[in-house]
């Protein structure tokens, strides 16, 4: 479990792909990684993946074929910057969204509007998830945990303060870029209970 609190940005040093399978070995300095132990649970760009190998400077990932389809690490090269969140314990402090690190969909970015004190993005998402995207909402979007400003159709915005913009990958994406998203995971439940109700109950 994870909380949308991006604790810090990585490097990918190594990277091997196939169209179903890559490794990856990502560096983050910043990082205590000798708090990840073999087997350890960590986000990356909003990603549940499992740690398989570790170094004082260094973690190595496995990314199998139902993630490559499903996310944007078909397109990361070579020194590309990840967002990272190592996932929470019992007695951490809940202190943004609830993400589970599994990802539904990818967005594509559509508009950046600067302003004088945040950085406003907006995404098309395919049609089928957009139902799950409600104004103000919680989204993770890269692992992000944020707030949805606006949806409407297939369309939904957010908006960066200064301090995630510095501290995330977010900013640096050009037009039409893909990014990872996770929507609400109340609000799954809740859409996929309606959709039972509604089959089994209304004739």
């Amino acid at each position: 479990m994870f909380t949308g609190t991006i604790k810090a940005t990585g490097k990918i040093v190594n990277l091997e792909a196939t169209q179903e399978h890559a490794k990856l070995i990502i560096s983050s300095p910043q990082t205590d990684l000798k708090n990840l132990p073999l087997g350890a649970s960590i986000a990356v760009n909003g990603i549940c993946l499992t740690v398989t190998n570790c170094t004082a400077t260094d973690f190595t990932v496995d990314v199998m074929p139902e993630t490559m389809k499903r996310t944007n690490l078909g397109k990361l090269q070579l020194n590309n910057l990840v967002n990272l969140e190592p996932a929470i314990s019992l007695n951490d402090k809940l202190d943004g969204h609830i993400v589970a690190g599994h990802v539904d969909t990818t967005a594509t970015l559509i508009k950046k509007t600067e302003n004088e004190n945040s950085l406003e993005l907006q995404f098309r998402v395919p049609a089928r998830y957009a139902p799950l995207i409600v104004e103000k909402g919680s989204i993770a979007i890269d692992g992000i945990g944020l707030t949805v400003t606006m949806a409407k159709d297939d369309l939904f915005g957010v908006s960066l303060i200064p301090y995630t913009i510095a501290h995330t990958t977010l900013a640096n994406y050009q037009l039409n870029d893909l990014v990872n998203i996770e929507t609400d995971m109340i609000g799954r439940y809740v859409i996929k209970q309606l959709q039972i109700w509604k089959k089994e109950y209304v004739r």
